[in-house]
């Protein structure tokens, strides 16, 4: 079954915007950023080590550039080597050109799952992780379950946190795009924590100001066409097929993973292993730290 698209903003990259207090946030992370060529494209990653670590590549989601994910990575660096991926169109990674040629990356303006997809092995291979994990989280999620199916690179697993269960004849998705453009331009309007708590008020006080900073740094196009990819693109054309070792991790109170969700996720690749984080919600670090981590941990015990 085929969803028509919807119409997709665009602007140009010079959209996107980042004051200084934000890159003087990078100053306050344990991490060493790590450049990688995408085809045409420069993407950003934060490497927080040790060298000899277990990589894992840490593929955030729609509205989350890698920087808002350091309280998740900074706690793993004694057990794996984290790396987080500013996806294309977010952070400091690069907006990519025009499409020319793939029907679904034309539609998506590039960021269709394959582009992202095929990112992730960028970096897989430009920075030589031998055998990675991969953790997702939302849109992260969807992508790590597609290139852990490429066969492109030896994985040690995959870990996907979330992911959006919506797509082509199911619910849509929970958030609508109007509600991630509304804040998008509060962002470059110069948000601050204190609104960016009337939205997220469960999240800790550091979290809603790297979200303030943070947030205008992430192009209109990209959110927009991704939102448009979890009506159009569906996550179970790929979950069944992703290998084993694979946890999938999800928020008991989230309403993108929801009971049925997990029970259809279950059943349709019985090796993998589901864990619920209670009281969470589908921003399962931001609402539950503590218990989210420590299901993490647990499960890159697991595969590392």
């Amino acid at each position: 079954m085929t969803t028509p698209l919807p119409s997709i903003p665009t602007e140009p990259p010079t959209a996107r915007t980042m004051s200084q207090p934000a890159l003087a946030d990078l100053g306050a992370v344990p991490a060493v950023s790590r450049w990688v060529r995408s085809g045409p494209l420069r993407l950003h990653v934060l490497d927080y080590g040790p060298a000899d670590g277990v990589p894992v590549l840490i593929l955030p989601g729609i509205t989350s550039p890698a920087i808002t994910m350091d309280f998740v990575a900074r706690e793993l660096t004694d057990l794996v080597r984290p790396l987080v991926l500013d996806i294309r169109g977010r952070g400091l990674s690069d907006n990519p050109p025009e499409p020319i040629a793939a029907n679904g990356a034309v539609a998506l303006h590039g960021y269709d799952l394959a582009s992202y997809a095929a990112d992730v092995d960028a970096v897989v291979s430009g920075l030589q992780l031998e055998s990675p994990i991969l953790l997702g989280h939302s849109m992260g999620a969807r992508i790590a379950a597609l290139a852990a199916t490429t066969g492109h690179h030896e994985l040690r697993g995959a870990v996907l946190v979330d992911p959006p269960m919506s797509g082509p004849g199911r619910d849509p998705y929970p958030t609508t795009l109007e509600a991630f453009l509304r804040q998008l331009d509060q962002a470059r309007d110069g948000t601050n924590a204190d609104e960016v708590a009337q939205s997220w008020p469960r999240w800790p006080r550091r979290e809603q100001e790297l979200r303030a900073r943070w947030l205008s740094s992430c192009s209109r196009t990209a959110i927009a066409a991704t939102h448009a990819g979890f009506e159009s693109e569906d996550f179970f054309a790929h979950w069944p097929n992703v290998p084993a070792p694979a946890i999938l991790v999800y928020g008991a109170d989230s309403p993108v993973v929801t009971a049925a969700g997990a029970q259809e996720a279950a059943k349709a690749n019985p090796s993998a292993e589901l864990v619920e984080i209670p009281g969470a919600g589908h921003m399962v670090f931001w609402d539950e730290p503590n218990a989210s981590l420590a299901a993490v941990r647990a499960a890159l015990r697991k595969l590392s």
